[in-house]
């Protein structure tokens, strides 16, 4: 024996001696290939892979069943995938807390995935703490998306659907540990819908996106006592969605799907989903906004009186070259409906301007708010992600910040272009300033570049 065997079967030797859970532990960050390779390193190592408590399978998370080639192999037929799955399925010994299944699942294969669910019913499902299943096919055709008939695991603590149809099973018990729930391209039904999320007692995080009914549009109503986060994608397919009680919800991010112009009645619709939505999580702590919901909001009549009382962070994914004067006022609204706002960000990377714009940016912006109770009294630090091409008019909402927040501590800007440096510093050097202690931190490329008004 040469000494570099010698040294390696010393390291297995070391390996082998640590305790089971620590090697089951090592076996868990392995792909499912190489951790039931092991068995060929010890006695003590044989089988040990079939005490897994976890398995993440999927065409992006491991190569079960790729041949060997250079470079990423392509996958296998699911069908053919589905059927390796069971097989390493029904070797498993252990209980399976954590199951992660992804591929390019189609309608047809949706009698092999029953049959793989029931399997993990009858080797322990009971003891399922999480369950993802991914179809990865965007948002394809109601009849053509994968069917899943979804296993009851009674101690299901976080579920993630992607891409597919849902059917709860007849008596369907809920579940009653589930903390997370994240449907994104996914048909239910109505009432499946609300079996799902209501009597989750326990749930604390709640994210839906491009959802619908395969039959009548989507109405969901949320009482949830321990919701914390709440993500939303408003579409087509809902008729309404309103939260009608949860105390304890601290952040909530709205979006909307975009529309064809031109389509009025639609835009209404959505336009009346969307404030309803939002004025109904008038009590969360951090509110993050998209360009699409702003841009619905503007065709509402906003309730003048309306507050929410918690807030402290709102975030905007929005495009200022898209603003026009409704907006604007949408976006003054929200500040005044925000008496306690601390933090702003708003992210804005749509560089195409017309001289009307910014002829209408510079009108709206350029000019002191009084009444704003957050500018008078809390806003301490804004956070501008931008790409800079006009400095003038890129720079115009930094400016209104400028003039009209009183405490304002820190403005950053991180700037995603690169030749504009020197005439950006000198552009906010000469803007008003209302707050003596400002500070701008401008992130460029290469470096941060801070400008003082003391």
């Amino acid at each position: 024996m040469n000494p570099s065997q010698a040294m390696e079967e010393e390291a297995v030797d070391r390996i082998s001696s640590l305790p089971k859970e620590i090697r089951i532990s090592i076996l868990c960050r392995l792909e499912i290939k190489d951790a039931v390779r092991t068995s060929a390193l010890a006695k003590s190592w044989r089988h040990l892979w079939t005490l897994l408590p976890r398995l993440r399978l999927g065409c992006y998370l491991d190569r079960l069943g790729y041949p060997p080639s250079r470079g990423f192999p392509p996958p296998l037929a699911p069908s053919l995938w589905i059927k390796r799955v069971h097989h390493l399925v029904s070797s498993l010994r252990g209980p399976l807390l954590d199951f992660e299944l992804s591929h390019y699942f189609r309608v047809g294969q949706s009698p092999l995935l029953q049959s793989l669910f029931d399997l993990l019913l009858k080797k322990g499902g009971g003891g399922v703490h999480s369950f993802t299943f991914s179809s990865h096919h965007g948002f394809p055709k109601y009849h053509d998306c994968v069917l899943l008939h979804l296993p009851s695991f009674p101690s299901l603590k976080q579920l993630t659907l992607y891409g597919c149809r849902i059917l709860l099973p007849p008596g369907f018990p809920g579940f009653p540990h589930l903390t997370t729930l994240k449907l994104q391209n996914v048909f239910i039904f109505n009432d499946d819908l609300n079996l799902l999320i209501n009597p989750s007692y326990n749930l604390t995080t709640l994210v839906m996106l491009d959802c619908a009914s395969p039959k009548n549009p989507l109405s969901v109503n949320i009482s949830l006592p321990l919701l914390t986060h709440l993500e939303f994608q408003i579409n087509k397919y809902i008729k309404k969605v309103s939260v009608n009680s949860a105390p304890c919800l601290e952040e909530a991010r709205i979006s909307v799907e975009e529309i064809e112009v031109g389509d009025d009645s639609r835009l209404q619709k959505l336009a009346r989903v969307t404030l309803g939505l939002l004025t109904s999580v008038a009590t969360v702590t951090s509110l993050c906004l998209d360009n699409s919901a702003f841009k619905y909001l503007s065709v509402c009549t906003l309730p003048i009186s309306f507050t929410f009382p918690r807030l402290r962070r709102l975030k905007l994914l929005l495009s200022i070259a898209f603003m026009d004067k409704r907006m604007c006022d949408v976006f003054l609204w929200l500040l005044r409906s925000m008496p306690f706002l601390e933090e702003l960000e708003w992210e804005s990377l749509h560089s195409t301007w017309t001289e009307s714009d910014a002829v209408l940016m510079r009108e709206l912006f350029l000019k002191r708010q009084d009444g704003l109770s957050c500018l008078d009294q809390t806003l301490k630090r804004v956070t501008m992600n931008m790409i800079i091409w006009d400095v003038m008019t890129s720079t115009t909402v930094v400016k209104f910040f400028l003039l009209n927040a009183n405490v304002l501590e820190l403005m950053k800007i991180v700037n995603w272009s690169s030749e504009v440096e020197a005439s950006m510093i000198e552009e906010l050097q000469k803007a008003k300033v209302t707050c003596s202690n400002a500070k701008v931190v401008i992130c460029f490329h290469k470096e941060d570049v801070t400008i003082n008004f003391k």
